[in-house]
């Protein structure tokens, strides 16, 4: 019994000073920034809330300097799920926020109807917004902590704690309220449902899902005053991900100018959110998305996915390996000849399992998802050489 409570404290110092490290060595929350929280239910999302809550507690050797805020994007219409199976998820989810103590955000997806054209604009990004280094920034908001902390040791008065109340309580009267807390519209969930219905493949509507809640949370954002966003991708879905988005024809992942958007749980993998989640209680909700109970080939991040977790097995290094590649600054992946020093071992790796797949010398599932690409037309190289589609 000491000896599985020593590995659970370790363990939990090994994820905690990984979450640490990876805010502390990028350097690109500045303190006193107000940071948003995606939140989805998930085990990675509802991990990286957990780590944010420890690292602003009191027992934090180091706490974190930014003011976060979380938003959860209401997507069960598109789903399928009836509005009391909606109302109930929302119950749990908004339980699950009020326990953190920080301010949160309901939002449907319903709501991108409402949305203005702006939030298709990027705006660029002012270098200066921050008007000095990081170490300046950090004495900055130590400095502003101390003023706080002598104010409110200033008015701890019972008569002035109880004219705050009273000024807080009557803003909260007059003032809009909370964006989410009330069931959308009916024409607007039946807009939605005959938007997604018009879609005919499985990786359209993904995709458009997907672009919807990224325009959702960043009207979020930038209405709100954050000036970065926190999704919750493990390692695991960053890895699909960047394949995915380089099947589909487009770069690793989108950047819009005045928000920033971080993934700090992508050093993690699925295997380790979970055990962490499992040994210290972390609270999940589970929702049906898209493509719950769909074949492997239902559509493009499906098989990208069933591919990436079979390869894990036989190969752990997987993941990791891919996840690299979007450090590479390229992804154009090159033959080399025999005997040539090659600078990006991981795609020539990827591209040796391919080779043996497709002759009998690696493993058989990797041979089934592999299917031949018969171009429709005539191909011509840069020279004007015609392209040979290799025989099977």
């Amino acid at each position: 019994m000491h000896l599985l409570l020593f590995r659970r404290s370790c363990f939990k110092d090994y994820f905690v000073h990984k979450f640490r490290a990876m805010l502390g060595k990028n350097r690109c929350i500045y303190p006193g920034e107000k940071v948003l929280l995606a939140f989805s239910g998930g085990p990675a999302s509802s991990s990286m809330v957990r780590q944010v809550q420890e690292g602003l507690s009191r027992e934090a050797a180091k706490k974190l300097r930014f003011k976060p805020g979380i938003i959860y994007v209401d997507e069960g219409a598109v789903c399928g799920q009836s509005p009391g199976r909606r109302e109930e998820i929302r119950s749990e989810v908004e339980m699950i926020l009020q326990a953190t103590g920080f301010p949160y955000h309901l939002v449907c997806l319903e709501e991108v109807f409402d949305l203005p054209g702006s939030v298709l604009h990027s705006i660029p990004h002012s270098a200066t917004d921050h008007g000095g280094s990081y170490k300046e920034a950090v004495d900055g908001f130590i400095r502003w902590q101390q003023h706080e902390k002598t104010a409110g040791d200033s008015a701890s008065s019972l008569e002035d704690q109880l004219a705050r109340l009273n000024v807080q309580g009557s803003l909260q009267q007059e003032g809009p309220p909370v964006p989410g807390t009330r069931p959308p519209p009916v024409p607007h969930t039946e807009e939605l449902t005959k938007l997604f219905g018009a879609v005919k493949t499985l990786t359209a509507k993904e995709e458009l899902l997907q672009t919807l809640r990224n325009h959702l949370i960043l009207h979020v954002a930038r209405t709100s005053g954050y000036s970065k966003v926190m999704m919750g991708d493990s390692g695991t879905r960053v890895a699909v991900k960047l394949l995915t988005n380089l099947c589909l024809g487009r770069g690793p992942f989108c950047r819009h100018g005045d928000v920033l958007f971080l993934r700090p749980m992508r050093e993690y993998t699925a295997k380790e959110i979970a055990f962490y989640n499992c040994f210290f209680g972390v609270p999940t909700v589970f929702m049906p998305a898209l493509d719950t109970k769909t074949p492997d080939r239902a559509s493009i991040h499906r098989l990208i996915e069933s591919f990436l977790y079979k390869l894990q097995c036989d190969f752990p290094s997987t993941t990791s390996t891919v996840c690299r590649l979007n450090k590479l600054g390229s992804f154009c992946v090159l033959l080399k000849p025999a005997g040539v020093a090659s600078s990006l071992p991981g795609p020539i790796q990827v591209l040796t399992l391919v080779f043996k797949a497709l002759n009998y010398s690696g493993p058989t599932y990797l041979k089934d998802l592999l299917l031949p690409y018969r171009p429709s037309q005539v191909l011509r190289l840069a020279d004007g050489a015609l392209v040979v589609v290799p025989l099977p």
